[in-house]
């Protein structure tokens, strides 16, 4: 196939410093000639598979919103962790808890905003087409009280950036500049609701991410914005009934071919290695949430048959136990507060999860102590390189 067509173009800038640069304009989508979709049909059969598994198990558990509360703050750390942050899930945690966190509070912000942008837009597309108006105002939301927080959070770059190097001169890519940017974002947002385009959304979301990552149309936070919309994209198009796929992971692992293959697709128009590459990683996602929602039905089955079989059930233990499954990580404060019973009462409830090997008390202090649900947060954890410690 000649992929000469699909590869964008070359514009020389004006001087900057004396120093002249190119910058890429990308061709419209979707690719012409089309995408070769033939080879794709077992992968994407599979991964469609692995999708509706999915679903399919995070309506067993016994409250679909603990898992997911918990899998967006995961996903919020590892996006952050590839823009460079040092936060971890437990920081997060601690933070949200009133705790100061291991790490600078400025990490744990840049986290925490992620989890509000998330959050904001899956509701917003609940009323509201996935468009630029949409976008911007998820990017002002992402940003806020983030790192890059005063680089026009919330609207599109009136100033040229770059990716690696440091100025365009000597950067490895340099996206569409300010004149050319709109013509850009407005092929793009035909793109998604252009009814025309007859491609399986899995498709259409892996062609997306890679356009709106060549556009890079704001100053800072265009990566973990990227790496949202693919899930915002699945929820729009009810692919998924619950926002439980996050390819963050994912492309942090395999992040040297991630890179590589948005390279590829700009170089030679090769977007059938790329939509390969995102197949797999939507299918070894998907397996591993499904591996990780079962984990945690056994977990929650298994731990509360130990508390009803311990003699010692009691309202407030079981009230307790349930909020430690949506709270891992907390103190007696935050629990007395929520469970609506007496400081007393709450310390006596973690006594007995403590010996019970349910909670565990992590700090060794007498004062300020943090209790944490660790078998709960090591099952979260299990699928990234740093499980959690207590």
């Amino acid at each position: 196939m000649n992929n000469q067509s699909r590869i964008g173009y070359y514009l020389k800038s004006s001087a900057v410093g004396g120093e002249t640069y190119s910058v890429y304009i990308p061709q419209p989508l979707p690719p012409k000639p089309p995408v070769d979709l033939g080879q794709f049909y077992q992968l994407l059969d599979d991964a469609n598979t692995s999708l509706g598994r999915l679903d399919a198990i995070s309506t067993m558990l016994p409250n679909p919103s603990l898992f997911l509360y918990m899998y967006v703050r995961k996903e919020a750390v590892m996006s952050s962790q590839i823009e460079g942050t040092q936060s971890s899930l437990s920081d997060l945690l601690l933070f949200e808890n009133g705790e100061l966190p291991s790490v600078s509070v400025e990490d744990v912000n840049e986290v925490s905003s992620y989890v509000a942008a998330m959050n904001y837009g899956l509701k917003r597309l609940e009323d509201f087409p996935l468009s630029l108006r949409l976008i911007r105002e998820i990017h002002e939301k992402l940003m806020n009280n983030a790192r890059g927080g005063n680089k026009q959070p919330g609207e599109f770059r009136t100033s040229q950036n770059w990716i690696g190097g440091s100025r365009p001169g000597n950067a490895r890519f340099v996206p569409p500049s300010p004149e050319h940017l709109m013509n850009c974002l407005d092929n793009f947002e035909k793109f998604l609701h252009d009814e025309n385009v007859k491609l399986p959304i899995l498709v259409k979301a892996a062609l997306a991410h890679v356009q709106f990552e060549t556009i890079h149309p704001f100053l800072d936070g265009n990566g973990r914005l990227g790496r949202l919309l693919i899930t915002f994209m699945l929820c729009a198009n009810n692919i998924l009934k619950e926002p439980l796929l996050y390819l963050s992971l994912y492309f942090k692992t395999n992040r040297e071919e991630y890179y590589n293959q948005l390279q590829s697709v700009r170089l030679t128009g090769d977007w059938e290695s790329w939509i390969k590459f995102f197949l797999t990683g939507v299918l070894e996602t998907a397996n591993q949430a499904t591996a990780t929602a079962q984990a945690i039905i056994t977990l929650f089955k298994k731990d509360k048959e130990i508390i009803e079989q311990s003699g010692k059930l009691n309202p407030s233990l079981l009230a307790v136990y349930n909020y430690l499954q949506k709270n891992p990580l907390t103190n007696s404060s935050s629990i007395k507060k929520d469970c609506d019973i007496s400081l007393p009462t709450a310390l006596r409830a973690l006594d007995i999860l403590q010996s019970l090997n349910i909670a565990k008390e992590i700090t060794g202090k007498d004062r300020h102590m943090i209790f944490a649900y660790q078998e709960y947060l090591n099952i979260i954890n299990s699928e990234t390189s740093s499980p959690f410690k207590g």
